[in-house]
């Protein structure tokens, strides 16, 4: 393990900086870490961070942040909390100027060793007391899994928890004002920690936002893992090129993309869309025009896709990936080689064996891995009457172009959990609400109106109509859930130009075009 000193950031200050003066929110800023005395918290940076300070990271491992903008002031705090006798966080706690009485905890991304500073600061600058945390190890890889139980079970749930724990403590002394609301904020991993809260400790927060979370997580890295035998190594006869993946992809559109009213290169219910490969097929006679063809091979490929992944006795596993992914997921998912994270797992927690070769992946080594399942990492408990009965709310969303996680799993959840709690869709929006995201993928981006203001480079305004977060304040602190999602398709990422607005609808219902104005105009879409 590296010294903490070389795992925490600096902040770099410019002239213009250090000349501004000291004022009441600073000073207390700076002897704020003499007031520290939590248990095992070891306090390495308490300072103030000016607006529009960029923040140097460049102690980080390499696979992390190396820079950040501060937004506007805040108290910056860097700890190292231990959390085991063999493991221990690097937590970061940002106390912003501008505090609305509000705290929030940031989760993580892939297997999860960076603070994700981007949300840290997300979050402070809408006034929120906002913590991040590394998940008890540095960088992207799984190798400090490796016989340390102890980093894992910080990975699983601890981190997070510990986190909220150490972070609420802090804003509680930090300001005069106690906060008043507790929320939570995260994507990918991020949203299945979020799940994994909202699962295991119900009180401890007002307010959940789990974008397309990671759940059903050995199941999701074992789908992952299953690619590579579908398409083999490039060059083989069933692998298909990124270009050949776009020709698929054009084919898809044509035959789904008409189903909810409108062609606008966006699939609104994924669900109806069960694409035919073979009208591509090399020599068909095909009517369709195509720039390229495939062979009867690769076809096959297309069609194993985009299928569900079923374990030695036909139960499932994972679900299919959306139709619609295909141009984000041919460079992720379907690019010759095993997926990392997936291999990742089963090297350094299934089978302790770094030699572990990838490529001879089978959906045996998903059943075992399975049955090891360390710390109920699955995130699949279907029974949230815990959640339900604090009165903590939770909402979900899931793009329908992602092309890491399957949006079909987070529609599984909700039947399991409408099943177990023997709930209809208008008695789980008390307190559960999901929401499809057209044209999002994996967490931002895509060809649709992805701009939801889950993050800093997906907002368009801090208004709840067009800011999940804010729309979980909103349904908290007034009790006024959110109808609808509102995205926004920008011309060149956050802050461009607006092309359009959608408003998502919350699952079961989905969007078909009534007209009688363009598919740019929302109010010319209806959920139903």
């Amino acid at each position: 393990m590296f010294p903490l000193r070389f795992l925490l950031p600096a902040v770099s200050l410019g002239p213009a900086v250090l000349a501004l003066p000291q004022d009441q929110f600073q000073a207390r800023c700076e002897s704020f870490r003499d007031e520290i005395d939590l248990p095992n918290v070891k306090v390495n940076v308490a300072s103030y961070v000016p607006g529009n300070t960029t923040l140097s990271l460049a102690d980080n491992v390499p696979t992390c942040d190396q820079s950040q903008l501060v937004s506007k002031d805040v108290c910056r705090v860097a700890m190292a909390v231990t959390t085991s006798n063999a493991s221990e966080i690097t937590l970061e706690a940002w106390f912003p100027r501008d505090y609305k009485g509000r705290f929030l905890s940031t989760g993580n991304g892939g297997l999860g060793g960076c603070i994700q500073y981007a949300d840290v600061d997300y979050g402070a600058s809408l006034g929120f007391a906002t913590v991040g945390a590394n998940n008890g190890h540095n960088g992207t890889s799984g190798e400090p899994f490796y016989q340390a139980p102890e980093v894992l079970e910080d990975f699983v749930y601890r981190s997070v928890h510990t986190g909220i724990t150490v972070g609420k403590q802090l804003t509680k002394l930090f300001y005069d004002k106690d906060y008043d609301t507790s929320y939570y904020l995260g994507c990918s991993t991020g949203g299945r920690q979020g799940m994994k809260l909202a699962q295991d400790f119900p009180n401890e927060l007002d307010g959940i936002v789990a974008g397309a979370p990671a759940f059903n997580f050995v199941g999701l890295l074992s789908w992952s893992a299953h690619f590579y035998p579908i398409t083999g190594p490039v060059g083989s006869e069933t692998y298909l090129t990124t270009n050949e993946w776009s020709v698929v992809h054009d084919e898809i559109l044509r035959q789904c993309d008409g189903l909810d009213g409108a062609e606008d290169g966006i699939i609104e219910d994924t669900d109806l869309c069960h694409p035919d490969a073979s009208t591509l097929l090399c020599g068909s006679g095909s009517a369709v025009n195509v720039s390229s063809c495939l062979t009867t091979p690769q076809i096959e490929t297309v069609h194993k896709v985009f299928s569900p992944l079923l374990s030695s006795n036909s139960s499932l596993i994972y679900p299919r990936m959306q139709p619609g992914s295909e141009n984000f997921a041919a460079p992720a998912m379907y690019n010759g080689q095993p997926f990392q994270y997936s291999k990742d797992w089963w090297r350094y927690v299934v089978y302790s064996d770094p030699n572990w070769n990838a490529t001879k992946w089978t959906v045996k080594d998903a059943e075992a891995a399975l049955r090891q399942n360390p710390y109920d990492i699955q995130t699949w408990n279907s029974d949230l009457s815990p959640l339900r009965d604090a009165g903590t709310k939770i909402l979900t969303y899931h793009g329908l172009q992602d092309q890491l996680i399957s949006s079909d799993n987070s529609k599984l959840y909700y039947h399991r959990l409408s099943k177990t709690m023997g709930l209809k869709p208008e008695q789980l929006d008390e307190f559960y609400r999901f929401f499809t995201i057209s044209g999002m993928a994996h967490c931002s981006g895509g060809d649709g109106a992805s701009g939801i203001g889950n993050q800093a480079e997906s907002e368009s305004s801090a208004d709840p109509e067009d800011n999940v977060l804010m729309a979980m304040v909103k349904w908290v602190e007034e009790g006024m859930a959110p109808e609808t999602v509102r995205g926004a398709k920008f011309s060149n990422g956050a802050g461009s130009e607006v092309e359009f607005y959608r408003k998502h609808c919350r699952w079961p219902r989905t969007n078909v075009y009534k007209g009688p104005g363009a598919y740019t105009d929302e109010d010319a879409w209806e959920c139903v």
